[in-house]
């Protein structure tokens, strides 16, 4: 598995007339190889901004990014990489769509096809390989979008609010599939979400950023996600409510 580095990082959009924005500032994280992150904070922090860094879709302005003791300067083979959405092509078939990256990678047909649909057992959806996603449940769309990850033997799988599109009940059905896939295949799992019960169900830390611009207010150590009867214990609780003070501060 990859670990995952971010040094001293800034990022400034640029616009028009010389405008430009401050997203990030002096952001450090480490994250080891394995483990599951969950970011969290004010909306405009630059979570988002930080993932696709993480992703190589973007290049800091300063400081530096290394998945796996590399340097990021572009989309890495082992890194997947599921945006708000899921970023399905609705043009193609589930199948084909597990497929996707495999096909990027140039991997011969047959070969992608068999990783494709090994990915859709995986996620419960070998049945509808070919479905459609506007046929298919907002959750069922987001495991295509996990499979896609998996079928490509991703290392680092960066998700972008995933499951926020999704009504309460889907969203910790899909929550739980998410955990059982980490617990199982144990790839480093970066997760932007606005949830704070979300954050601390999936996350092994918490990382909270501040407001614009984003930079680290503070990172609360979580080590009892994945135990058996965690959501409704009172820790899980006072947890919760660690998190949600840390972003009133982060916010003010």
């Amino acid at each position: 598995m990859a670990g995952v580095d971010i040094d001293g990082v800034d990022y400034v959009y640029r616009g028009v007339d010389a405008g430009r924005t401050v997203a990030l500032h002096g952001v450090d994280l480490h994250v080891d190889p394995g483990e599951s992150v969950c970011l969290i904070g004010p909306s405009g922090c630059g979570k988002s901004t930080l993932l696709e860094l993480v992703a190589g879709l973007r290049r800091p302005s300063s400081g530096r990014v290394l998945v796996d003791g590399a340097a990021v300067a572009g989309p890495r083979q082992g890194t997947g990489y599921i945006p708000q959405g899921g970023g399905l092509l609705p043009w193609r078939d589930v199948l084909a769509n597990a497929a996707l990256g495999l096909e990027i990678q140039h991997t011969p047909r047959a070969q992608r096809l068999a990783a494709a649909q090994q990915a859709l057992e995986t996620v419960g959806l070998s049945g509808r390989a070919r479905a459609f996603p506007a046929e298919l449940s907002g959750g069922m769309r987001q495991r295509l979008a996990l499979a896609r990850c998996l079928a490509a033997r991703c290392d680092v799988i960066l998700a972008d609010e995933p499951f926020s599109a999704l009504d309460a009940l889907t969203r910790e059905q899909m929550q739980a599939v998410m955990l059982d896939l980490w617990r199982q295949l144990g790839y480093t799992q970066i997760m932007v979400t606005h949830s704070v019960e979300e954050a601390v169900w999936l996350g092994g830390r918490v990382v909270v950023m501040s407001s614009s611009p984003g930079r680290v207010h503070g990172i609360v150590a979580n080590p009892e996600v994945g135990t058996d009867g965690w959501r409704g214990s009172a820790q899980f609780a006072a947890r919760c409510a660690q998190v949600r003070d840390l972003l009133g501060e982060a916010a003010a």
